[in-house]
């Protein structure tokens, strides 16, 4: 750690010096990248398939909930697996994620109802919650940081393909056996990431850090307990964020003077649990870690958002196949693999706030030309172009922010960090879903209708009122505020000189701090 407090490059690796693919790590780095393939395929199958889900359930008006189902729910998951992984290792959180993160796609698979389907989608957001951190704090216990870089890249390297055929599979599944295939084959691809995982996974990142190890031997039955108790405390603090943030969901939905109600408890929720669950100063981008985990929220929070109406906009403004609507971002995958390699270099390592605000930079333009597409005389193949772009600055941000989280952070505290790290991710989909999904509605997105040839499913386009310019631009303003605001962020990655980051990344975790800082308020 430098004076400055950026992690810094080891020196230069010797020759024979081994990689992430030397076979001391080939098997845990093959077992941890198929999982993110499955992670991978799903996300972009999924996306595909949902706005002929919606429809057939009669829930576009709903649509939103399809994904903040799973963002909620994950907050949950993500917390629990933190604390999970700093008392046992990242083995146990990982192999039940999976098991979740599958029933949820077989109960979505199977809904015949809209509400069945989000509360699918909630199981799988438990489910990836889990898996997500378990597989940080792999990376952290497993890999020297001279390589973690590179695991990054490799995890978005492994987007690729599925962002390539996941569309294009996903889309004629849909449109010739029906949309539920799609969410009920992907659970077959849980069983080889786990035989590939399991061995290599038990033998280098098993059991708890030695950090909690040591400071655990002096400690008696009573100390014990009071860490349970505070690892307890925390995951009903996440299930007090998931249900704040399932409250301004639903008031964004409702749009009546009485969901201010549900709106103010949400709020108050997420007050008291995030100044816990996250790092101290992350709301107002305090430097170092605290910014980190905020940058991190802005940049996924602002990009899924727009991403994740572009089918549904393509669709039914446009007139395109699903099939079609989702190649359009086939593109990304590779252009955010991209992006990840090239802050892999070693070179560019001084750089890496630099790289970041530039990502950022990107992300922003590409989501403030896409509205542009609802014009009739703009080409949908320019969209994918400007997606592309983005997903080679995002491909900048996210690799780069983990590896500066997981050098700020303590081993006894890697859990804890990326827990907060995904928190800060899957909440900011939430609530950026929560304000697109009520400004969609209050400009008639509801309306918007997915018919074809004979009402199927072959030729979706829009319907005779499925027009709704309006609300698609509304989603694409309020997203675009968000990541140019981030540009700003960015620029204050550097702690303050002279701190000590692994000691005071994250709040003390008890009950006393917690009651001063809303006293405090």
């Amino acid at each position: 750690m430098a004076a400055t407090g950026i992690p810094q490059p080891e020196g230069p690796s010797a020759p024979g010096e081994e990689s992430v693919l030397s076979s001391a790590y080939r098997p845990l780095t093959f077992g941890i990248v198929s999982v993110v393939l499955l992670i991978a395929f799903e996300a972009t199958a999924v996306g595909t398939a949902m706005p002929l889900a919606a429809d057939e359930l009669n829930g576009i008006s709903l649509y939103a909930y399809a994904f903040s189902a799973f963002f909620t729910t994950s907050v949950v998951g993500m917390v629990t697996s933190g604390q999970w992984c700093d008392r046992r290792g990242p083995l146990p959180p990982l192999a039940t994620g999976i098991a979740l993160f599958a029933g949820g796609l077989v109960l979505s698979g199977t809904a015949m109802a809209m509400w069945v389907f989000v509360l699918g989608r909630a199981v799988q957001g438990v489910g990836g919650g889990l898996v997500i951190v378990a597989l940080y704090v792999t990376v952290s216990r497993a890999f020297p940081e001279r390589l973690r870089p590179t695991v990054m890249a490799a995890f978005a390297a492994s987007w690729v393909v599925p962002s390539i055929v996941g569309p294009l599979i996903s889309g004629t599944v849909t449109e010739h056996l029906g949309w539920r295939w799609v969410f009920l084959g992907i659970p077959v691809l849980v069983v080889l990431p786990l035989l590939v995982m399991l061995p290599p996974l038990k033998r280098r990142a098993s059991g708890p850090p030695e950090g909690a190890a040591e400071s655990a031997e002096p400690a008696d039955s009573a100390g014990e307990k009071g860490k349970a108790d505070r690892g307890g405390r925390r995951i009903r603090l996440a299930v007090a964020v998931a249900l704040g943030a399932g409250l301004l969901q639903y008031a964004s939905q409702d749009l009546r003077w009485l969901a201010l109600l549900p709106a103010a408890a949400g709020v108050t929720l997420l007050v008291f649990a995030l100044r816990v669950l996250l790092p101290r100063g992350t709301i107002r981008a305090a430097r170092g870690l605290p910014a980190v985990v905020l940058l991190r929220g802005m940049a996924a929070g602002s990009y899924v958002v727009a991403e994740s109406f572009v089918p549904l906009m393509l669709v039914t403004q446009r007139g395109l196949s699903v099939t079609l609507a989702g190649l359009t971002l086939a593109a990304g995958g590779a252009t955010w693999a991209l992006g990840s390699f090239t802050q892999s270099r070693a070179r560019l390592e001084p750089h890496r706030e630099r790289l970041i605000r530039v990502g950022m930079a990107l992300v922003a333009l590409a989501i403030g030309y896409t509205p542009l597409v609802l014009v009739e005389s703009v080409p949908v193949w320019t969209l994918a172009l400007a997606m592309g772009i983005g997903c080679f600055g995002m491909g900048l941000i996210i690799s780069s922010l983990s590896v500066l989280l997981l050098g700020l952070s303590a081993p006894e505290e890697a859990g804890r960090n990326s827990a907060a790290l995904q928190l800060s991710d899957g909440l900011s989909n939430v609530l950026l879903l929560a304000l697109t999904g009520a400004l969609f509605a209050a400009l008639g997105g509801g309306s918007v209708t997915v018919v074809g040839e004979a009402g199927g499913a072959t030729g979706a386009g829009a319907g005779a009122d499925g027009a709704q310019p309006a609300a698609f631009t509304a989603v694409y303003a309020a997203s675009a505020v968000v990541a140019l605001a981030g540009v700003w962020v960015a620029g204050r990655l550097r702690p303050e000189p002279g701190a000590d980051e692994p000691a005071a990344a994250a709040e003390p975790d008890t009950a006393a701090t917690a009651e001063a800082a809303v006293k405090a308020e």
